[in-house]
């Protein structure tokens, strides 16, 4: 094996992982969520550039709010998870360039000062960013359920402004009964890989 991670942990990670559909009652704390953020934050994007936002729904007034806006297949699953995320990406991301690469400040005039720029760019860098989210979350020994499934332009106006855009919702938990559908087929190394 060439990988150095542990093959438990690769399992863990990814071999294992499976997007979850149903969760136990098994709350999920601040402190896992803190631990999750403190490890995937690290992850890289472009210029260094943060622009994934987290939304915790944890109230019961938040959920009532929420489900409603999820697509009718979604809706059991995201009434009933430990916790929900909804991931979004701030278009704004370039007001903190100059504190996050001190040693490039002028990236955010040179690069992101027009609007359209700035969105195509927090919205690949934050997608990048939820992808590490959702393995920091197996890192956590939780499950993540992605969704897609969603009301885009409810959840942006019951949850967030015009300056963020949401990209989507994680259920968290630890998996319950008949968590998982089966594992669908994966593209073969070398039907993606190309060497020129």
């Amino acid at each position: 094996m060439s990988l150095v991670l542990d093959p438990a942990a690769q399992d863990l990670l990814f071999r294992e992982a499976r997007t979850a559909n149903t969760f136990t009652d098994e709350p999920v704390t601040e402190e896992q969520v803190q631990a999750i953020y403190d490890l995937v934050k690290y992850g890289p994007t472009a210029f260094n550039q943060t622009p994934l936002r987290v939304v915790l729904v944890r109230s019961a007034e938040a959920r009532e709010r929420l489900v409603p806006l999820m697509a009718e297949g979604n809706q059991a699953k995201t009434a009933s998870a430990p916790l929900v995320a909804i991931l979004a990406a701030d278009n704004e991301f370039h007001e903190e360039l100059p504190q996050l690469l001190p040693h490039f400040p002028q990236a955010k005039e040179l690069f992101f000062a027009e609007r359209p720029v700035r969105e195509q760019s927090a919205a690949l860098n934050a997608a990048l960013q939820a992808a590490y989210f959702i393995v920091g979350v197996r890192a956590a020994g939780l499950a993540a359920g992605p969704m897609t499934g969603f009301d885009f332009a409810g959840v942006q106006k019951e949850f967030l402004d015009d300056d963020h855009t949401p990209l989507m919702v994680v259920n968290i938990g630890k998996p319950g009964d008949d968590a998982w559908y089966p594992r669908s087929p994966r593209l073969a190394f070398e039907d993606v890989v190309t060497t020129v």
